[in-house]
């Protein structure tokens, strides 16, 4: 661990908001660097892009090669301190509440969106209402779950489509939302949520315009925002355009007039052009080029390392779709199965942590060793617990991943300790691309085990545990559902204070170690390079290319 920690500051008009941010992860911290000079204004680069899964809409954008575009693209409420993820205000003016329960935003005037208009009120409780609906089906809606009247914006039939006939939902607007005036609106929630402003500068909750709400379909194809960069084009497969908004009206501006996110298939091509200066910025070195650090001879004083929010995980796929994995014992033993630390040394060269639970160390409340002795190493006891559960009834294992990443090396070595620790194949099965692979996922189509990364929204324990395994959350792959881990949720929740807020929540992981609900496999570190054209590259402690900073020289 690193021993850099850090208070991030309150938002203006919320007593109750207080979260720590510590530096924390595998590698050699004391070799991190970052290009300091401040570079030009103008200018254009191009960065490592990947095939979104969906059309970018912020509401049904959940995964990073989406998400990486609409957070240059987009203005919230609130914006995350790129070094710390400090909460600062964005377009919010202020956040009010008595109570934690309901809560005042007053926006600051005169932000466009993109097409010229104006943000107001309604363009938040709009696209608010649109993403929590269920007739929708967006991915972000399980964020919304809070406020009050979701249950009733939910469809509730139990066939293909679950809003069809009596399933259909009561309604398509959320009553805990009310516009006030152009400027004003107000939350309720169901119940006390203390973190509920930091968690409003997450993808999910940006605003929309009008438009939007005339083909949404269109507005994924080409998406507006009110942030510092505007959509320019999307050329599927190969590139994505965004360029400088003249007309932004935040202190969160960039200094580059173009950015492209040039969309690989090979990390290892992406990096070999990076050490030819085809490629600005990668943000993702190759499990090849970290062996003996040859990253750092490659790209010498062109290379960054920094701990972030980011764990990866293995996940199991549903019962619905495969049950072969259901027993808690047979997911014990395969946790127990797996060499963490040996991988770590051999395929990252240290560059990351073993995980001993399910939250990042970056995060206010983390609790080490939650897992307990399950992610621990341990042929023994893993056979014991594999002869328990009654062997593995599903032929082989597999554990898919996809194969547009550097993925295939510790993927392939997970299946190697599995099979030699139980004594049933694994095979590692790779998937065209990001987008192909999160599809399957997606639409449950997704046999056997797949790997699991998962970047922080906002920085909370809260969001390493209720988006990833609260019943029905959006992201929640492997459909885990447990009534105890729900219940210590809302508890956590409705905490009095941060400490009261955090013992619930590390209660909370502890149900998912007693049902393991998936596989903790280990803490990230990013690891950036970049041209000789580039300079003030820095890492955000989401893991993602810092704009603001980043210039040519």
């Amino acid at each position: 661990m690193r021993g850099t920690t850090r208070t991030v500051a309150m938002l203006a008009g919320i007593t109750s908001v207080a979260l720590l941010a510590a530096a924390c992860g595998g590698g050699d911290s004391s070799d991190d660097t970052s290009s300091s000079a401040a570079g030009k204004t103008g200018g254009a680069v191009t960065v490592r892009g990947c095939n979104p899964q969906n059309p970018l809409v912020p509401g049904n954008t959940n995964e990073t090669c989406g998400g990486n575009v609409l957070d240059a693209i987009s203005a919230k409420l609130v914006h995350y301190n790129p070094e710390t993820a400090a909460p600062e205000n964005d377009i919010a003016d202020k956040i009010e509440t008595p109570d934690n329960q309901n809560f005042t935003v007053t926006l600051k005037k005169g932000y466009k969106f993109q097409d010229g208009t104006e943000v107001k009120a309604k363009n938040f409780v709009d696209a608010w209402n649109w993403v929590a609906a269920g007739e929708n089906a967006a991915l972000g809606s399980y964020f919304f779950d809070p406020i009050e009247g979701y249950a009733e914006t939910q469809c509730t039939g139990t066939g293909d489509d679950p809003c069809a006939g009596a399933g259909k939902a009561k309604t398509n607007k959320l009553s805990g939302l009310a516009v006030k005036d152009d400027y004003t609106f107000t939350i309720k929630t169901k119940e006390k949520v203390s973190n509920l402003p930091v968690r409003l500068g997450y993808t999910a909750f940006a605003p929309v315009p009008d438009s939007f709400f005339n083909d949404p379909k269109a507005f994924g194809e080409k998406p507006i925002g009110a942030g510092p960069y505007k959509f320019d084009s999307w050329t599927k497969n190969t590139e994505i355009k965004i360029s400088k908004f003249a007309d932004y009206s935040g202190k969160f501006g960039g200094k580059l007039d173009n950015i492209t996110f040039k969309i690989y298939q090979d990390d290892d091509a992406a990096y070999n052009d990076v050490i030819a200066n085809q490629l600005d910025v990668i943000d993702t070195i190759p499990s090849s080029a970290l062996i003996d650090d040859k990253y750092k001879t490659d790209l010498p004083d062109r290379n960054l390392s920094k701990a972030v929010g980011v764990i990866q995980a293995i996940n199991f796929p549903p019962a619905k779709t495969d049950p072969n994995y259901s027993d808690v014992k047979l997911r014990q033993a395969i946790s127990m199965a797996i060499d963490r630390p040996t991988i770590v040394k051999q395929i990252f060269n240290g560059t990351r942590e073993p995980a001993t639970g399910w939250v990042s160390p970056v995060v206010d409340g983390y609790k080490a060793n939650a897992c307990g002795e399950s992610c621990v190493f341990d042929p023994a006891k893993a056979k014991a617990k594999l002869d328990e559960a009654g062997g593995f009834k599903g032929g082989k294992m597999t554990i898919s991943y996809n194969a547009d990443a550097s993925h295939k090396a510790w993927v392939e070595a997970t299946c190697n300790s599995i099979k030699t620790s139980l004594g049933v194949d694994c095979v590692a099965t790779p998937v065209v691309d990001f987008a192909t692979f999160r599809s399957q996922i997606t639409e449950r189509k997704m046999k056997g085990m797949f790997r699991a990364g998962w970047q922080m929204d906002y920085p909370s324990i809260e969001n390493f545990l209720a988006p990833l395994y609260g019943t029905g959350a959006g992201s929640n792959d492997s459909d885990y559902s447990s009534a105890q881990f729900d219940q210590l949720l809302k508890e956590a929740a409705a905490a009095k204070d941060g400490a009261a807020a955090n013992a619930k929540y590390q209660e909370a992981e502890g149900v998912l170690a007693s049902d393991m609900a998936s596989i903790p496999m280990w803490y990230s570190t990013a690891q950036f390079g970049w041209s000789n054209k580039v300079t003030n590259v820095k890492v955000t402690a989401f893991g993602t290319i810092d704009f603001s900073a980043l210039a040519l020289k």
